[in-house]
């Protein structure tokens, strides 16, 4: 599936997780038009992979959250309009490094999407799940060098510049920063409800392979 299709899913009472306008759940293995119609899009793939993905590199891209998920309890788990259920992009957590309890955070939006706030909502709804409810201590998160929005986006969501650190899929040196619980810069549009939701402890739903 190309970028220019707007995939849209059914079944949003499959949410785990959701803010004002955007619903969490977990990736599937039919979820595969969804994964190419997002990685599959230069401009969201520009920063961090050298040359794109390819639909084989996508595929396993998915298995690897999927893999992750069973193994870790964490992913960059698909979001949606909870509105109308349009796959949006992703956000969430993945390992990193040797301590578990700093994983690192991200969030790819898909480009037609952008500039739309989806990217801080997203963030700051996954960020209060993985300190409320994964039992996060501290979360990494890094950028491509030339990627002035993510840098500004880390820095409005509270993460600290720490160092650089070299990012293979890119070959790049990769600014790295850290966010733990004190620095939280919270949503205005993750309101109360939305709060006390995303602080419930409540595991994800099993995957449907």
């Amino acid at each position: 599936m190309t970028a220019e299709h707007s995939p849209t899913v059914r079944g949003m009472t499959d949410f785990f997780l959701q803010s004002a306008r955007i619903g969490f759940r977990l990736w599937r293995t039919s979820d595969l038009p969804l994964a190419c119609a997002l990685w599959g899009d230069p401009a969201v793939t520009r920063f961090i992979a050298a040359g794109g993905l390819s639909e084989r590199q996508i595929q396993a891209r998915l298995e690897r959250e999927i893999e992750t998920q069973r193994c870790h309890g964490i992913q960059y788990w698909p979001i949606f309009l909870a509105a109308t259920g349009e796959h949006i992009g992703c956000c969430g957590l993945r390992p990193h490094g040797d301590d578990p309890g700093a994983p690192e955070f991200g969030v790819h939006i898909a480009s037609r999407h952008w500039r739309r706030g989806y990217a801080f909502e997203a963030a700051s709804c996954a960020i209060d799940h993985a300190f409320g409810v994964v039992g996060a201590k501290a979360l990494f998160a890094g950028h491509n060098p030339a990627n002035v929005a993510s840098r500004g986006l880390l820095t409005q969501l509270g993460f600290v510049y720490t160092h650089d650190e070299f990012y293979e899929p890119t070959g790049l040196r990769h600014p790295s920063y850290i966010l733990v619980p004190s620095q939280v810069r919270p949503d205005p549009a993750l309101n109360q409800t939305n709060r006390a939701a995303a602080a419930t402890p409540r595991a994800p739903p099993r995957p449907v392979r």
